[in-house]
């Protein structure tokens, strides 16, 4: 019975400290956006930074510009000082899982990510909410996020520490599901990650027991930049490269991707035509896919070298997942292939076909 009163104490404090509320009241903040990879942070008061405003995402912002990253963080909610470049967010102070698992949907049709940065559950234990039923609960959720956005990346950390030995349990309890549960989504062909945040901080690094210091959120920071580093496509590429809509331009000819005849039918193939800005010319890369006219750039199954390049029906499959590298080629995360202008040639009409990287002329490409 002690241990019960010691719980509930904690979780009094943890609630002065983190109001919960049961669904969004506020009117969403003005976005901001710099055309970036579309990144969620998704959470509670850890992720919305309270004792710290803007917590991690501070120190995850600075690293991504340091490092050449093009992000734009989404979210209904907003807060954070100055230093903090974008400070969308979808943070819930007091919030549980099932609160998120509520009103997850209507924030993903509003916001769009392509990718999530999930930390839930320290308000199941500090709330003693069927601790128990927690790891289903988070599982429920991680099945509604990827359902919602299939082509997304979902980040799922485990939780961070907690000062009271008895929600420490219970945090170690929960943590050790999770590796198995992620394991479960990405057998079921699902972009789900795991991430070792419990790992990266200790007791010292928490300010009052349950939310982290300034340097903790800032050893939060660096985990989730890892994390996110290798997983290729889900903040893009350094460079300048991050999500958008332009031209491809073949710096052999000057001549632009180009959708023949502006054809929709699955199965036909680009070619290189002189530069017109209209829409057949226009691809939107989200960090993964390159579209246009509502068809993803494909690389067809099993593809070798010499295949051709062509648009499909969206699947979200890896022969349709592409990475603008920094030498300006365009490779394809199933093959391996780069995007190549067959024969080197720069005539007009020139069919774009998949070729072994090797960075010549034919094979690179600016956006404008």
């Amino acid at each position: 019975m002690r241990q019960r009163t010691r719980w509930f104490v904690a979780a009094a404090v943890a609630l002065a400290l983190t109001p919960a509320v049961a669904a969004v009241t506020a009117a969403p903040a003005a976005a901001e956006s710099n055309g970036g990879v579309r990144v969620m942070p998704l959470g509670d008061s850890i992720t919305e930074g309270t004792q710290v405003p803007g917590g991690y995402r501070i120190g995850l912002w600075q690293r991504l510009a340091a490092g050449g990253y093009t992000v734009d963080f989404v979210g209904t909610q907003f807060n954070g000082p100055s230093s903090l470049g974008d400070h969308d967010h979808q943070g819930h102070p007091g919030w549980r899982i099932d609160q998120i698992h509520n009103n997850i949907n209507g924030w993903l049709a509003t916001t769009t990510p392509r990718t999530v940065l999930l930390h839930i559950g320290t308000n199941d234990i500090l709330q003693n909410y069927n601790v128990s039923g927690a790891p289903g609960r988070l599982s429920s959720l991680v099945d509604r996020i990827t359902a919602a956005v299939p082509s997304a990346d979902v980040f799922v950390a485990t939780i961070i520490p907690l000062s009271n030995s008895g929600q420490e349990a219970a945090a170690r309890t929960f943590n050790a599901t999770i590796p198995g549960m992620v394991q479960s989504k990405v057998n079921a062909g699902k972009r789900v990650h795991l991430v070792d945040m419990h790992s990266a901080l200790t007791t010292a690094d928490l300010i009052d027991g349950i939310h982290p210091t300034a340097n903790g959120y800032d050893k939060m920071a660096a985990t989730w930049y890892r994390a996110l580093q290798a997983v290729p496509g889900s903040i893009g590429t350094t460079g300048g490269t991050g999500t958008g809509t332009s031209a491809l331009v073949s710096a052999a000819s000057g001549r632009c991707l180009d959708v023949p005849n502006s054809s929709t039918a699955n199965g036909v193939q680009p070619i290189i035509y002189d530069c017109s800005g209209r829409t057949n010319q226009q691809w939107t890369f989200d960090g993964q896919t390159i579209r246009s006219l509502g068809k993803c750039l494909d690389s067809p199954t099993g593809a070798t070298a010499g295949a051709k390049a062509q648009l499909w029906d969206c699947t979200g499959g890896t022969n349709q997942r592409w990475t603008l590298n920094s030498n300006g080629t365009i490779s394809n995360a199933q093959s391996g292939l780069c995007l190549d202008v067959y024969g080197n040639a720069t005539a007009n009409g020139t069919t774009v076909i998949l070729w072994t990287c090797v960075a010549s002329a034919n094979q690179r490409w600016t956006r404008r």
